[in-house]
């Protein structure tokens, strides 16, 4: 591997814990680790660079711009701290890797070792998309050496615009959501009495707020839990049910001591081109729970998990309620539990970070057979 890892990415360090921070802080045992965050607007005088350490070969860089900038103003001045940060490291012993096309604006220029792009989401899908990220996104495909996608749906979109090309769908840290099986219910819970289907995860346009609303009228003896930060959306929106509880955002050691008082885990998901080629993180971690799961028919969870009978599929109140119905009255789980060991034995974060290790080294060798040849 080469010396250094610069990611750039859409996504906060210190948000949500997922893919993006799995994936690194293994890479960080093998290479140094820079997480280039997009900017804030704080109102400093002068534009500047703050990084911090996020623990060994792992360090999260973020620019402060001025208030009330253009938008050519601001990629002048991102342009000028990445060229600042870049300078200080070898161009070829570096991997650029992207989370967001939209970074090319300002480190487009540079060339790295490799450039690696794992296109976890569709991007241009969500609320708020800047509207030229799809001319982004296929320059990057032409400067990619390899190309990782969050799932086998957003690979089976994708694979035409690169030859490089390998699905990678959401992974699992096993033993430490296995911890919810044996681990004491966290205190801002625990008090909460009845049946608890719950959800974490960020709540956003992708949520269906309808579909919950309806769950907590049609069964008020069920609490709805829900853990997680709301963005993009007014809160002012979501249902507000006595049996609703909305217990904000947690971290990721937390997520254990919550999931131990859950009878039922769900992904009530919307429909729509903000989820069409999404692979929820959460679904193998609510299985690596112990915990029965209901999902609207999100195609990477249909395959595989609901095709080999892991997660159960429907879509409307009427039969997502049934379904937890269903599941709060099993009472032996064996074959159940004995399918989801077998799949969830066979996929971790560990694997899937060598794997992509083997891939991005592999077409680094590749790049170099070529030049050498030509």
């Amino acid at each position: 591997m080469p010396k250094n890892l610069v990611c750039l990415s859409h996504l906060r360090w210190d948000f949500v814990y997922q893919r993006p921070q799995h994936l690194l802080t293994r890479f960080a045992k093998q290479t140094k680790v820079y997480f280039y965050e997009e900017p804030v607007f704080d109102g400093s005088e002068e534009s500047f660079l703050e990084i911090t350490s996020r623990g060994a070969n792992l360090s999260v860089v973020l620019p402060h711009l001025q208030q009330g900038l253009s938008e050519t103003q601001i990629n002048i001045a991102l342009t000028a701290l990445f060229d600042q940060f870049i300078a200080e490291l070898e161009l070829q012993d570096t991997i650029f890797w992207y989370y967001t096309p939209m970074a090319l604006s300002y480190s487009g220029k540079h060339i790295p070792k490799a450039v690696v792009y794992d296109c976890m989401d569709e991007l241009s899908g969500f609320k708020f998309a800047h509207s030229e990220i799809g001319k982004f996104e296929q320059q990057l495909f032409a400067l990619a050496d390899v190309v990782f996608t969050g799932g086998h749906s957003l690979y089976n979109a994708k694979k035409k615009y690169h030859k490089n090309i390998h699905p990678f769908p959401s992974s699992i840290e096993k033993e430490h959501f296995a911890k919810a099986r044996t681990c004491v219910e966290a205190e801002d819970q625990i008090i909460i009495q009845g049946p608890k289907i719950g959800f974490f995860g960020v709540i956003d346009e992708r949520f269906d707020t309808d579909l919950i609303a309806d769950l907590a009228t049609s069964r008020p003896d069920w609490n709805i839990i829900l853990i997680g930060p709301v963005v993009k959306i007014d809160p002012n929106i979501l249902p507000k049910n006595q049996n609703i509880h909305y217990l904000g955002q947690k971290s990721y050691s937390e997520l254990p001591s919550y999931l131990a008082g859950w009878d039922v885990a769900m992904l009530p998901f919307l429909l729509n081109e903000s989820t069409r080629f999404i692979s929820p993180t959460k679904t193998p971690e609510y299985l690596a729970a112990n915990i029965p799961v209901v999902s609207t028919p999100i195609q990477d969870v249909i395959n595989p998990y609901g095709d080999q009978k892991l997660v159960r599929i429907c879509s409307g109140t009427k039969t997502f309620a049934s379904a937890i119905e269903k599941e709060l009255q099993i009472q032996d789980r064996k074959e159940w539990e004995t399918k989801v060991n077998a799949f969830l034995a066979a996929i971790s974060w560990d694997q899937t970070q060598q794997d992509m290790a083997n891939q991005i080294c592999a077409s680094i060798e590749n790049k170099e057979t070529i030049s050498i040849a030509s």
